[in-house]
């Protein structure tokens, strides 16, 4: 299911031109969604000659399917910040978000692109007990945000609250992406393999560099970082509505299980149901937000949905800096915890910095080095908890069920020919089988029903029906070998 900014029409980019052979570069930028785009950017107007590869297309990963509100209020953040990692790096992370967005509205007026940029105010909207709101904006106030508090929103609802960031933005953010992305050299379907030193190989060649970073949403290299241990995936889905009123601001809920609001245009993106990559409940995410849309816009209609996924970090905060101590001309931004567009960039300007030999007073917070205890032990007990879980199910679980037993448009794990299988079968009666192993770090893969893919609860890699690669950190697709299948698809008698 496509975004409305997949939709849209782009600025036409060069065809698509996989890289051959050996070249050298100032800089290599591995990914070519918002945080590449920007960084490539930032480096190539401070002079250096850069590069940037993709495995697919520009913008084709997760910034295509955002909901694009660019701004420093990142739901209930900064009185947890200051209890868990000090006022001071508290500061830094309100400084660095602010000040980019006053950058996306410089950069959008300096180079005229045309993207739907407009000012709007933020608000995180409580309907019950007011006590979180308040502790958050003191902490705001206290950290230079000019916060107020309300009880009055644009909402088909009552709030007992409603904090409010005012002159935050939102914007069109593949119309973005492609004004800056035609003045840089890009590489799309050009799949990187590996790093060494300051080389990265990929199909076909190799480039050397004397800095290379890493933007690919969730980090290429297992080791050394250990990102893995440190970030878990979630999902997020949207609707967008025709028919309903019109919001001048931005609102989202203070509770992870409510609802977030903003205009696109003539359409109201109502968004929620979130929940971990590979959890999948009954019932369809997608329909409980339909089912809201229903009670609170009941002349609306609606005109596109989509889901988008996101990084999460043990302790809510991103990673950008040095990939490894072992890596030092490496670097990486990853994990923004739903609010890339703030720290995509955040992450320019850090790492253009650190690459030309600049200080950032704002950097520390961010550094991938840092692991506060107080601030991320009970998150990495959990994504600990979850990743032993599935691998515990990928050894011992054993299926019941066989192909007979899936109905068309089903899928799930079964026992085909003595062996655990993923099997899909489509309304032709056609069976698609992958292996139910992922290929990362060998996770047993579940079943999503609604979009019909294969997510694996630990990491967040997703498959398709078919076993191709969808979401990283896997780095290839999910074929049953064993089955004596051509192209994974088997016809049923």
């Amino acid at each position: 299911m496509k975004s409305i900014w997949q939709t849209e029409k782009l600025i036409p980019l060069p065809k698509p031109e996989p890289l051959r052979g050996t070249c050298k570069a100032d800089v290599a930028v591995v990914g070519a969604g918002m945080a590449g785009i920007l960084t490539a950017y930032e480096l190539q107007r401070r002079g250096a000659r850069v590069v940037v590869l993709d495995r697919g297309r520009v913008g084709g990963g997760v910034t295509g399917g955002t909901t694009a509100k660019i701004t420093s209020q990142h739901r209930l953040i900064y009185d947890r910040l200051i209890r868990g990692f000090g006022e001071e790096k508290a500061a830094q992370y309100a400084q660095a978000n602010q000040r980019a967005v006053r950058q996306y509205a410089a950069l959008v007026e300096s180079k005229g692109i045309d993207c739907a940029f407009e000012r709007r105010p933020a608000f995180v909207y409580a309907k019950g007990n007011t006590e979180k709101l308040e502790k958050e904006l003191q902490a705001a106030n206290r950290l230079g945000i000019p916060a107020t508090l309300t009880d009055r929103t644009e909402l088909p609802f009552s709030v007992a609250g409603a904090l409010c960031f005012p002159d935050q933005a939102q914007f069109s953010p593949l119309r973005f992406l492609y004004a800056l992305a035609k003045e840089l050299k890009v590489y799309e379907n050009t799949p990187v393999w590996n790093i060494e030193g300051s080389i990265v190989t990929f199909r076909g060649g190799k480039i050397r560099a004397q800095a290379v970073v890493v933007a690919t949403h969730y980090p290429i290299l297992n080791s050394p970082g250990y990102y893995f241990l440190r970030m878990h995936q979630q999902r997020s889905y949207v609707v967008a509505l025709s028919g309903a009123p019109v919001l001048e601001g931005m609102y989202i809920d203070q509770e992870e299980s409510g609802l977030s609001f903003r205009q696109a245009g003539g359409l109201l993106l109502l968004g929620g149901a979130g929940h971990r990559t590979g959890k999948n409940t009954e019932g369809g995410h997608y329909g409980q937000l339909i089912r809201h849309a229903g009670i609170l816009y009941p002349q609306s209609v609606v005109q596109a949905m989509w889901s988008a996924q996101d990084c999460i970090t043990v302790d809510g905060v991103p990673f950008i800096g040095e990939y490894a101590a072992s890596m030092p001309h490496v670097f990486v931004a990853t994990g923004f915890n739903k609010w890339g567009m703030t720290g995509c960039m955040a992450a320019s300007a850090f790492l253009a910095d650190r690459i030309t030999g600049l200080k950032n007073a704002c950097a520390p917070v961010f550094s991938p080095r840092r692991f506060p205890v107080r601030a991320s032990a009970g998150k990495l007990t959990v994504d600990g908890a979850e990743a032993v879980a599935g691998l515990g199910k990928q050894v011992l679980h054993q299926p019941v069920r066989t192909l007979d037993d899936l109905a068309p448009g089903h899928g799930g794990i079964v026992r085909h020919d003595g062996k655990k299988v993923g099997a899909y079968k489509d309304e032709e009666g056609r069976v698609f089988l992958v292996s139910t192993r992922c290929p990362h770090l060998g996770c047993e893969l579940r079943w999503n029903p609604e979009e019909k893919t294969w997510d694996c609860p630990c990491h967040g890699s997703r498959f398709d029906y078919r076993g191709r690669l969808l979401d990283t950190p896997a780095r290839r697709g999910t074929v049953n070998r064993r089955a004596a299948i051509s192209n994974g698809i088997v016809k049923n008698k």
